[in-house]
């Protein structure tokens, strides 16, 4: 994404359709607003929010109020601790943009690119901190122009969350991600991930992640053939939206012994 005012495509050139499934786009911007909003998307390439996403407006006090606020609770611990400065600048900041909606699955990004355009502006006219639920992403503006204003669009990478944990056998790892909602894919599951392997299932993790952005989809049973294995991995998919490890169904793939 680029400072213009042209909005070329993002395509998806392994579109298929995904059985149902859709796009879901959450973000928080912290700041201070004028009374009026003047939003000149095209300033980023992006043609408006799309049809289907919000943007409602919050005194940050109000919202603290709310249950689901996420500087509160177990997330708000997993961001202060993660960015310190940028969580207290969106805790004392009046005011909260909250960005949302839910979209069909389609053969293009440009719902995407749209959405990242508008939250670009904000942060140019009193937004400072912008935070992404859905890969448990606190980020002040220079940071996150870092990560997503960059030619072309940032890579599916920066959309999502990678993340590594240790199975249950101690030895073995899980590596797994977040945010694939908003590509309306499911998450990806690497099970029973060697030691010696880690490197190898990050890189396939991020291929996967690409794959699936671009609008692939893993059916059941489908094979996977990944260059030094001895086997070929199975897609399993699996999960449901209300899964607190995805936060989305989940597509698995275990890894050959």
């Amino acid at each position: 994404m680029t400072d213009t005012t042209s909005a070329p495509a993002w395509p998806r050139p392994y579109w298929q359709g995904s059985a149902g499934q859709t796009a879901l786009l959450q973000f928080y911007v912290f700041g201070q607003f004028a009374r009026e909003l003047v939003i000149p998307a095209p300033r980023y390439a992006s043609s408006g929010l799309p049809a289907g996403v919000e943007l409602k407006r919050f005194q940050n006090l109000a919202l603290r109020q709310w249950d689901g606020y996420p500087l509160a609770g177990a997330l708000g611990e997993l961001l202060r601790d993660d960015a310190p400065e940028a969580f207290e600048t969106a805790r004392t900041a009046p005011d909260a943009l909250v960005v949302r909606g839910e979209l069909a699955d389609g053969a293009s990004l440009d719902y995407l690119r749209d959405t990242l355009g508008v939250l670009a502006v904000l942060l140019d006219i009193g937004g400072r901190v912008v935070l992404d639920p859905q890969i448990f992403g606190l980020f002040d503006a220079s940071a996150w122009r870092e990560r997503y204003l960059v030619a072309d669009g940032a890579p599916p990478r920066s959309h999502v969350l990678i993340a590594r944990t240790l199975a249950d056998d101690g030895v073995h790892a899980h590596v797994h991600t977040r945010g694939m909602r908003k590509f309306a894919r499911p998450d990806i599951s690497l099970r029973d991930v060697p030691p010696t392997e880690l490197d190898r299932a990050g890189v396939l993790c991020e291929k996967l992640v690409e794959m699936e952005a671009f609008g692939a989809c893993f059916v059941a049973g489908q094979e996977l053939d990944v260059d030094g294995l001895a086997a070929p991995l199975t897609a399993a998919p699996g999960g449901s939206l209300d899964d607190p490890a995805f936060n989305n169904f989940h597509v698995a793939f275990r890894w050959p012994a």
